[in-house]
């Protein structure tokens, strides 16, 4: 089986560290011109030639902004140019006690990790629609269906992310587009060991400390460790490429067995 990607543009939303580089990467081995985002320009400029580095013939455009206003998100797709491939990966999370989660905090939640993925969905589907062929995916969390006590409008911004991710795919009905959302289970990233740290002793080594967190707060992990990044980008790819045409509106998991269900 092989991935190609080659004469497809990709844009990736928070793809300067963890899963989004992940994915970035990934999709630019397969052949994809892959648009790197990020708030900063010179972190993303700093990425893209780490990724250069790292394999010379990746194909990657620099992106910047903050796709959570509709400004930055205009500035984004002026960079990109037309889109093929949108892979709505940015994010925010964090543990907070669910009677001391604020209003304003309610609200950031939705607007970050949903509202800034319709927005972009609106922007590029047409375009998709018209030219008879567009991959979309929403990058949501095995939090979305089983809805942790310490981070309840995390959980609550993926559960909306399932639906509307859902809802667009039957608006693509028939196109070529599809829609689908990756739930993505505990990985093994820079913010997750921020986190990991959150509820763990912090005096812990790291080993010990995924290993503890994942004993305390998330025993049905069959796994039983964290997910490494490139094991969501590989998922990705192949969502991405023409393999997978008869998959839409479908939340596929990678998520280490976490969901304790025999369908998503």
């Amino acid at each position: 089986m092989r991935i190609d990607l080659g004469g497809r543009t990709a844009l990736v939303t928070g793809s300067t560290q963890g899963i989004g580089r992940a994915i970035a990467a990934t999709l630019a081995d397969a052949g994809a011109r892959v648009a790197i985002n990020g708030r900063s320009a010179a972190t993303v400029e700093t990425v893209i030639a780490e990724l250069r580095a790292a394999t010379p013939e990746r194909d990657l455009v620099a992106a910047a902004g903050d796709v959570t206003t509709a400004d930055g998100a205009l500035r984004v797709l002026s960079a990109t140019g037309h889109v093929d491939v949108l892979v709505n990966n940015l994010g925010i999370f964090g543990a907070e006690p669910a009677l001391d989660i604020t209003g304003d905090e309610w609200r950031r939640y939705f607007e970050v990790n949903v509202l800034a993925a319709v927005r972009l969905i609106r922007a590029t589907l047409p375009g998709m629609a018209r030219r008879g062929w567009g991959r979309i995916l929403n990058i949501a969390s095995d939090s979305a269906i089983v809805i942790p006590a310490e981070m309840i409008h995390y959980g609550m911004s993926k559960t909306a992310l399932l639906a509307v991710s859902r809802g667009f795919a039957k608006e693509a009905a028939g196109t070529g587009v599809t829609v689908n959302s990756v739930l993505a289970g505990p990985t093994h990233t820079g913010g997750i060991e921020d986190f990991v740290y959150q509820l763990v002793d912090s005096a812990l080594p790291w080993d010990e400390a995924q290993r503890e967190f994942m004993r305390l707060h998330r025993p049905q992990s069959l796994l039983q460790r964290l997910i490494e990044p490139e094991e969501i980008a590989n998922m990705v790819a192949y969502l991405a490429s023409p393999l997978a045409s008869a998959t839409t509106g479908a939340a596929v998991r990678v998520d280490g067995g976490y969901v304790d269900s025999i369908v998503p």
